[in-house]
Parts: structure tokens; C-alpha cells; sequence
């Protein structure tokens, strides 16, 4: 069973997988050509499956490669490095399913399920959200009940990755009360798509902007499933929820890092080839700018995926680890999203393509800032979060706690110009946001302090931008807007009728 892990060190196979995706994605096949269209082909896709890139998320006793961060982090990067549908798609598997199938499974489901993953490139995904509960996912409405043979199951959940393609699934609900009443708590439980009484089938199948990799789509749930697959929380399904949640927000930066690394690569060597009155466009001041923000942004990833390294593993409960988590799904997003922007803009018309790497890169990228939870909210969570904090121990100056927080007790002192100021009395939602920005940047900024003998002048291009971005951020704290919108905003608002 523990032939994958024997055979081949794990340097030598990501090595060679990403040799594989290169000859793929520019070689074998034309992936510009092939994005311009929706769901991979069977044999591209069967191709790239034939290296098990999911068995570094199988435990060993199963035939994989031990459920290793590290491992888990690599094989993403190397994904989106070629593509990030296809680094999403493994994102959905590896989080998503198999940790926590790893992690809550029963012994017999694990077994049969995870035999499948190895021998027939089998893939899973999570249910959560439903047309009215996207965020407010404690309030979904698919219920269950104990029936004589298992668990019956019945609602609608939509915007699932991989819907109508997955073979398995962790499928939320909430318990049927005898009342008529559903219960606060959620369970999850796993679904086969190859047992009929357990097939989800989509409904309805949207037009995604991006990821034209990944179908989504209206899934009906209507099904029976045994008793042993439904997951066994360590206490409730709502902390097993958290955990899994936070999980796979800190392994964003997997994903993260082989697409901004892309990027990178690529406007580096636009810039450098393309000439502009006589001198390559690397040689610009504004230019240089924009190739150093990438560069920038590459360097906070790594910081974090090295610190998603020693925490996210499943032997770890990550329940409570909300700043944390959410610093690096909401920063990593917004930075992919602004890597993917520069680039376009440095590429010119050409890249206004779907079929370029850096037009395709901004709508693929654009929705990772809204799933697992829009930014603005985690960014208000993070900044709620730092208050509470710093109400336990009554100090209410930024920078003197920031500089006592475990997480930000090296960075605080580098911007400590836009960190000094108190946060007296209630704060406003819009400016919890601008606030959790800042402390998010800090919190990273020591990620990559922590990284002994990382590049130093990577560093300091990094350090320069946080403390131009914190800037602003101040800025806008300390602008005291108040401004709402206008809900009647056409009366008198037509300019035609103020001319003389």
C-alpha cells in the first residue's frame, strides 16, 4: 500500500509532474486554444491524472502520499503555474474532500473511497452554499432525517466546482427536528455518485465568467446515504466546518504561487524583449514599478505558504485560527487578482485575450476573492478579531499590541508611522474592512521576516510596498467617510438640464 511513497521521493516527482504539465499544457496540447472552451477533455484531463496528483493528499495506509502540507502546497503551485482552473480543481479535491475525509471519515468509507482515488482518478467536491445562503451558510435549508437505512437527505445547493463531474461528495445539512424545526448545527456526510440512491445530478449548469475548466451548476440533493458516511466531528459539525474552512483558506497560497510565479515570468520577459523607442520596457520607471509589485506580491505567497506549511496539517484543529486563515485566503486573492491586472496591462492589447495567459489570469483569478467568503468580510473579520483582542487586555493604541502579538510582534515595528493610533469606541463595518487590510499586511509581512535567508532585496521591495499600501489604508481610515448612497439619486442628477 505504500508503493507511491516508496518508489518515488517526493523532489524527484514534483520534478517530473511539472515537466509533464509543461509538455501538456504547451506541447502535446494547445492550452490557449483549449481554454477558449468549457470543461478539459477526457484525455487531456486523464493524461494529467495518470501522475496521481491527488495521492498527496490520501494517507499512506491508503496507497498515497501521506496527507503532507508541504506536498499538498507543491502540487497546486506546479498546477497553477499551467493553470489555475486546474489548480482550483485539485484545491476542491485536496481541501475540500479528501482532508477532511482523511481527517472525520469512517475506517470502511476512507478504504473505498481512497481506492478510488488512486487507481481511478476519482474526484470529489463540498456542498455548503445554496441560492440564499452563500455566506450566511448556518442557515441553509437541505435537511436531513434518520431513516431505517441510513440518512435521507434532501435540498438544493449550487456553485459547487465540479458540479455534475465529481464522482464523490461531502454534502452539508442540518438535522430535521421532530418539531418541524431544523437544528443549529450541520452535519456533512459523503455522498457516491456511482450508487443511483446517492446520485446528485445538475440541474442546471451556469455560465461561469471565468475557470471554464471547473462546471458549476444547480445541484438537487435527494438521497439516501448509510450511517457510516456521515463524518464524526470531534465535537460539533460547526467547529469541524471552521476547521475545514480554515484549512483550506491557509492553503490558498499553494495555489496562490505557481500563478503569480506565472505572471512574473512572463511580464519579466515581455518587458525585457519588448522594445520601446529603442530600449526594452523593463527600462521604464513606471514599468520597473509594476514588475516589482509582482514581485512583491511573490514574495508575501512564499511567506505564507511556508507558514501554511507548520499549521495546516490535519493533525491540527484549525478551528479557531480565524485571523489567521483568513489573512492569507483574503491577501493572497487580492494580490493574485492585482498580479493578473499589472500583467495584462503591461502585455497591452494582445493580452485583452482569453486565450493569453494574462487576460484569461483576470477572470480566473477574480472569483477567488468572493468564494469560501468575500474579502471585505474576511478583512472585517481579521480586524474584528484584533480588537477583541486587544479589549482582553485593555490596550487600545494599534501599534502597541500589534508589537506584543505573536504573529506581528517583528513586523509591527517597520510601519509603526501608520500603526500608531488608537481605536477608541465603536467601528464602523467599512473601516473594519480597511483596518483588517492593514493588519493583514503586517501579519504577512512577518511571514516573510521568518523565512531565514530569503532574498533580501525581495524583501525590501516587499517591505516598500506594504508601507506604500499601509499608506493609503491610513488614509482612508482617518478620512472618517461616511458617505451612503442615494437611493433616489436621479432627482435632479441629469446634467443635460443645468445647461444654460
Amino acid at each position: 500500500m505504500n508503493a507511491v511513497r516508496e518508489q518515488i521521493d517526493f523532489n524527484t516527482y514534483i520534478t517530473d509532474f511539472r515537466k509533464h504539465l509543461k509538455h501538456l499544457f504547451r506541447e502535446e496540447f494547445d492550452y490557449n486554444a483549449m481554454s477558449l472552451h468549457r470543461d478539459l477533455p477526457a484525455d487531456f484531463l486523464s493524461k494529467i491524472m495518470d501522475k496521481k496528483p491527488l495521492a498527496v493528499a490520501v494517507p499512506t495506509l491508503y496507497g498515497g502520499r501521506g496527507v503532507s502540507v508541504k506536498e499538498c502546497l507543491h502540487v497546486l503551485s506546479a498546477a497553477s503555474y499551467e493553470s489555475l482552473a486546474l489548480s482550483l480543481m485539485f484545491g476542491i479535491n485536496i481541501a475540500l474532500f479528501l482532508e477532511p475525509l482523511a481527517k472525520y471519515g469512517d475506517y470502511s468509507v476512507q478504504e473505498r473511497v481512497f481506492k478510488q482515488f488512486i487507481e481511478n482518478k476519482a474526484m470529489g467536491g463540498l456542498m455548503i452554499t445554496e441560492k440564499a445562503y452563500g455566506s450566511d451558510a448556518l442557515n441553509m435549508k437541505t435537511a436531513y432525517q434518520q431513516v431505517e437505512n441510513g440518512y435521507h437527505i434532501k435540498g438544493q445547493k449550487h456553485w459547487q466546482g465540479l458540479s455534475g463531474a465529481a464522482d464523490f461528495w461531502l454534502v452539508t445539512a442540518r438535522k430535521f427536528n421532530p418539531n418541524g424545526d431544523l437544528a443549529r448545527d450541520i452535519d456533512f456526510f459523503v455522498t457516491d455518485n456511482s450508487v443511483p440512491e446517492q446520485h446528485i445530478p445538475m440541474v442546471h449548469r451556469y455560465n461561469n465568467l471565468g475557470l471554464y475548466a471547473i462546471p458549476y451548476g444547480i445541484n438537487e440533493v435527494d438521497l439516501v446515504v448509510p450511517e457510516e458516511q456521515k463524518l464524526l466531528a470531534e465535537s460539533t459539525g460547526i467547529k469541524l466546518m471552521l476547521d475545514m474552512l480554515h484549512r483550506s483558506r491557509l492553503q490558498f497560497p499553494g495555489m496562490g504561487m505557481g500563478f503569480i510565479k506565472r505572471l512574473l515570468d512572463e511580464s519579466l520577459q515581455h518587458c525585457q524583449t519588448r522594445m520601446v523607442g529603442g530600449v526594452p520596457l523593463s527600462n521604464l520607471d513606471s514599468v520597473k514599478y509594476q514588475l516589482a509589485r509582482i514581485q512583491a506580491a511573490y514574495t508575501i505567497c512564499s511567506g505564507m505558504c511556508a507558514f501554511s506549511m507548520g499549521q495546516s496539517g490535519i493533525e491540527h484543529n484549525l478551528a479557531a485560527l480565524s485571523i489567521e486563515a483568513n489573512t492569507l485566503k483574503a491577501l493572497v486573492t487580492d494580490l493574485m487578482q492585482e498580479s493578473a491586472q499589472i500583467s495584462l496591462q503591461l502585455a497591452g492589447a494582445n493580452g485583452f485575450r482569453l486565450d493569453h495567459v494574462a487576460g484569461r489570469a483576470i477572470v480566473d483569478s477574480r472569483p477567488f476573492q468572493i468564494f469560501e467568503g468575500s474579502n471585505e468580510m474576511l478583512y472585517a473579520q481579521i480586524a474584528e478579531g484584533i480588537l477583541k483582542l486587544m479589549r482582553k487586555v485593555k490596550e487600545n493604541n494599534l501599534l502597541q499590541f500589534l508589537t506584543t502579538y505573536n504573529r506581528t510582534n517583528l513586523s509591527a515595528d517597520f510601519f509603526r508611522s501608520y500603526l500608531d493610533f488608537n481605536l477608541d469606541g465603536a467601528v464602523k463595518q467599512r473601516d473594519l474592512v480597511t483596518l483588517g487590510s492593514m493588519i493583514a499586511r503586517v501579519i504577512s509581512f512577518q511571514f516573510v521576516l521568518t523565512l531565514d535567508g530569503f532574498n533580501t532585496q525581495l524583501v525590501e521591495i516587499t517591505r516598500q510596498y506594504i508601507l506604500k499600501d499601509l499608506a493609503m489604508f491610513h488614509g482612508q481610515l482617518h478620512s472618517k467617510n461616511d458617505a451612503d448612497p442615494v437611493l433616489d439619486y436621479e432627482a435632479n442628477s441629469d446634467w443635460a438640464t443645468f445647461l444654460v
